[in-house]
């Protein structure tokens, strides 16, 4: 399957008179997988439905591999794109097998053809097998590997997955999620997953998206989006965090009540500047023979580890991620230290006006 690139160029979408989508801009490498990631109403469904076809464009360009899908006064039909979707509900057919599901986009094919097809994409979406039985005898997880395989039964050049997960449990979400990378990765085959899901989109995605009110906030890595977020919304929508209060020094660190950092780059702005700085659980260890004290507010037990919410002699909060058999009474001072690989700042003025 030869993979394919998708740019999405300075696309402006409205309903009506109601702006959806504000100039969004990204392109996705052929074979990797990309995620749009937001709360709902940022328009991330509406950028899916711009590129299969399903919305025209009030201005910008959508191309896969240089071709123009989609541009003012020009939409190329759907199903004339060769872009395969995998919907939030299935959206499979009851009447008609397993088998009869995946083959349906293969009816210009031979029998012979079509078959060999069928029983190759049972084997990759981990279903041998169950090509004769209907769509209601199996789970929700098997349902979405059959959908998933219809979609890449006729070897489309782009893959749309729009809320594929939702309708599962969390266990069978984060177990089917991994799947669906692997077999993505297999088939080779460039695609766009659309979630409001982080553990998703970090499951999932080479590159994620965030979209809030019909713009993209960051675009990067999962790591990056996790480590160096550009903007305080994306610090606070990715992970979790809290912010401690410092202020820049003369010598270009911060100074924060746990003590005084250097950033990986110099920042942006004066000494004197006050700053919000962003702490990860695991910027936070417990450290037995650390003379710096927090007291247990909270913890929430994860099986391999707890996460305590921790009070700081001055009154800072920070989260830390603790082997679980460090078991502290709430209430009780343990030792911390932090390790800050990246310093995360925002300017205490900028923080409070969103």
């Amino acid at each position: 399957m030869m993979s394919a690139r998708l740019e999405f160029n300075a696309v402006h979408h409205a309903y009506g008179n109601a702006a959806v989508l504000h100039g969004v801009d990204f392109t996705v490498e052929p074979g990797n997988i990309a995620c749009l990631l937001g709360a709902s109403g940022c328009g991330k469904t509406t950028v899916l439905r711009c590129i299969a076809g399903f919305e025209a464009l009030h201005s910008g360009r959508v191309t896969l591999d240089g071709e123009v899908l989609s541009e003012p006064g020009l939409t190329l039909p759907p199903e004339q794109r060769r872009i395969g979707v995998v919907f939030q509900d299935y959206a499979l057919f009851p009447h008609l097998t397993v088998a009869g599901n995946i083959a349906f986009g293969l009816r210009d094919r031979s029998s012979t053809e079509r078959d060999a097809r069928v029983q190759q994409l049972l084997e990759l979406v981990g279903l041998p097998g169950a090509g004769r039985k209907y769509t209601h005898e199996l789970s929700g997880g098997q349902q979405q590997r059959v959908a998933l395989a219809r979609a890449l039964a006729p070897r489309p050049r782009l893959l749309l997955l729009d809320e594929p997960f939702s309708n599962l449990d969390v266990e069978m979400r984060e177990r089917l999620s991994v799947e669906v990378r692997d077999i993505l990765k297999r088939e080779g085959i460039t695609a766009v997953l659309v979630t409001h899901d982080q553990n998703e989109a970090f499951n999932i995605a080479d590159h994620i998206g965030i979209m809030r009110g019909g713009r993209i906030e960051q675009w990067d890595t999962p790591y990056r989006l996790y480590h160096e977020p550009q903007t305080r919304y994306a610090a606070d929508f990715i992970g979790q965090g809290h912010f401690l209060q410092g202020i820049i020094l003369d010598d270009g660190k911060v100074r924060l009540e746990v003590g005084e950092f250097t950033p990986d780059a110099p920042l942006q702005w004066p000494a004197g500047t006050q700053v919000d700085v962003l702490l990860r659980p695991d910027d936070v260890l417990h450290d037995d023979a650390s003379p710096m004290q927090a007291t247990v507010l909270h913890k929430a037990f994860r099986g391999a580890e707890f996460l305590y919410t921790l009070q700081l002699p001055q009154g800072g909060r920070v989260y830390s991620l603790v082997p679980s058999h460090h078991n502290h009474a709430l209430g009780e001072k343990i030792g911390i230290r932090l390790e800050l690989d990246h310093l995360v700042a925002y300017p205490r003025e900028a923080a409070s006006a969103t």
